[in-house]
């Protein structure tokens, strides 16, 4: 079985930026198919454009714009691309990382496919900081990349804890219908819980309020739609459930500090 090397990637680099035990890696994916291998190092999978498939010994993900993947080391695994053009960004961990800052993965075992938004959101923002030409850039990564392991690390600890039934229903329905002009009565019916309790507990499950958590689906939603280039900033804002793009160039600058047009700008720069 191939195993791949830190920064070691099938495709075409783009570019890679390496340090304090951090490689990030931006690829384009020009095989049709990759047998089976396995990486030296923790990482993660972003994908930035186009379509993949990944499989493991124990599931297979379908991956598209905005899929996040985290892959523990030499967790084997093999890839299929459709046809297109397809591009995807990385982010590798050393194990002395990890050691440097006392952190501990042992609940991430094997390969995981992210759904959390909040999570998503701090990728992307990573994924910019790559591309900023300046010295601030490797400690935004690393501060960021804190952040994000922090929050997938009590993730993980939640799903081994098991959360309460209705937290997974509300998340469910959220992730599916985040679009839609939905209504506290509504969720409590349909995750047979009180509205208070709802509304109280939130926050609790989720680290930011009902509100909060909507607006990261839509944005996040933007964010993969924009990466399809088909449609206009006003056509994505209708789609994500925003109320005119006015709405949606505000919420998309407070979740990630920069305007949809300045995004734009930076994903699709050669």
């Amino acid at each position: 079985m191939k195993h791949l090397k830190k920064g070691e990637f099938y495709g075409q680099t783009n570019k890679t930026i390496c340090f304090d035990g951090i490689t990030l890696t931006d690829t384009v994916y020009t095989h049709p198919k990759v047998d089976w291998h396995y990486h030296e190092h923790a990482y993660f999978t972003f994908i930035l454009q186009g379509n993949v498939i990944e499989g493991n010994k124990k599931e297979i993900y379908n991956c598209s714009p905005g899929s996040l993947l985290f892959h523990n080391w030499q967790e084997a695994h093999y890839n299929i691309k459709p046809e297109g053009f397809t591009r995807g960004f990385h982010l590798e961990i050393e194990k002395q990382w990890f050691d440097d800052f006392a952190l501990s993965i042992e609940g991430l075992q094997g390969s995981t496919k992210i759904l959390d938004p909040s999570i998503k959101l701090l990728m992307y923002k990573i994924f910019r900081a790559s591309k900023l030409e300046n010295n601030q850039s490797d400690l935004s990564t690393q501060t960021i990349l804190l952040e994000l392991l922090y929050k997938l690390q009590n993730n993980t600890d939640d799903v081994l804890f098991k959360n309460p039934k209705w937290v997974v229903i509300i998340d469910e329905i959220l992730h599916e219908q985040f679009a839609e002009n939905l209504t506290l009565d509504y969720l409590s019916k349909i995750a047979d819980i009180h509205p208070v309790h709802l509304s109280r507990d939130f926050s609790k499950y989720f680290d930011c309020n009902l509100g909060e958590y909507i607006r990261k689906l839509k944005v996040e939603k933007a964010l993969s739609l924009m990466a399809l280039q088909k449609q206009s900033f006003t056509e994505i804002a209708y789609q994500c459930g925003f109320s005119d793009q006015s709405h949606f160039n505000r919420c998309f600058k407070e979740m990630n500090g920069i305007n949809p047009s300045e995004h734009a700008k930076i994903l699709f720069q050669k």
